[in-house]
């Protein structure tokens, strides 16, 4: 087996101890395979009742703590997670699946991969009905700009897997594409920027930056919307909660 980045996954079979370092990855096994997941990250907070040894963070991983857990699998993504992690797991034995994903057809289809070939199932129900929600793009509707962290202010940028939700959603992300466009993934940016940049409404999510409406909205001159960042970060079963919300942003 190979994962998204072409490294050697030694697995010859199913996996059924999973350990998960992504948020989303956690959610989506828990909701495939709940059986099989025996580790998450504290950030793992989907499903709300999971009950699994933790492991800290997505940067700081407990390596000593998963390699105690003696799981089959570790699964990882290439922009979440540390790649020095990734290779001193593997140097001590442990199969890790490394997922990269910039766009929604990529998150479909890496979990696919992952969940048939990793873990032995077929297309989940929620994945299926992800697939057949996000199957055609929604027409433009509204301009957008999305911060993702205050003090230096940063945005979503592409190439992103937010970027492709936003524009698949009918959003057109304005401090990516377009005359105020940005360099970069996530490119620094000063309120002014953000003002400028011809924006209907500005997405403030609540991860990794917690923004409320007290802590945002009073920096800008443009609409603000508070959101979930879940529904704007998260691949795996929240694809379908996405799909329903920002589809139905009011103009």
């Amino acid at each position: 087996m190979r994962d998204d980045l072409g490294a050697d996954v030694p697995l010859q079979s199913p996996a059924t101890r999973v350990v998960s370092l992504v948020p989303s990855l956690t959610e989506a096994v828990a909701a495939t395979a709940p059986d099989r997941l025996v580790g998450a990250t504290d950030w793992c907070t989907h499903p709300a009742d999971l009950d699994v040894a933790r492991v800290r963070g997505t940067k700081n991983p407990d390596l000593a703590a998963i390699r105690a857990l003696s799981p089959d699998l570790v699964v990882a993504n290439q922009e979440e997670n540390r790649e020095l992690d990734v290779r001193r797991l593997r140097h001590a034995g442990v199969a890790v699946w490394v997922t990269r994903i910039e766009t929604v057809e990529e998150a479909l289809e890496s979990m696919t991969r992952l969940l048939d070939e990793a873990l032995g199932f077929d297309e989940p129900d929620w994945l299926v009905e992800a697939r057949s929600l996000w199957s055609l793009p929604a027409p433009r509707r509204l301009a957008v700009a999305v911060p993702i962290w205050r003090d230096p202010w940063m945005v979503v940028g592409s190439p992103t897997y937010t970027d492709d939700l936003l524009a698949r959603a009918g959003l057109a992300n304005v401090l990516a594409h377009g005359p105020a466009a940005h360099d970069g993934r996530y490119p620094t940016v000063t309120p002014d920027d953000i003002d400028g940049a011809g924006a209907d409404v500005v997405l403030l999510p609540d991860e990794p930056y917690v923004f409320t409406a007290d802590d945002g909205p009073e920096a800008l001159r443009t609409p603000t919307r508070l959101v979930s960042g879940r529904l704007l970060t998260w691949y795996g079963p929240a694809m379908v909660e996405a799909h329903a919300v920002l589809t139905a942003l009011p103009e």
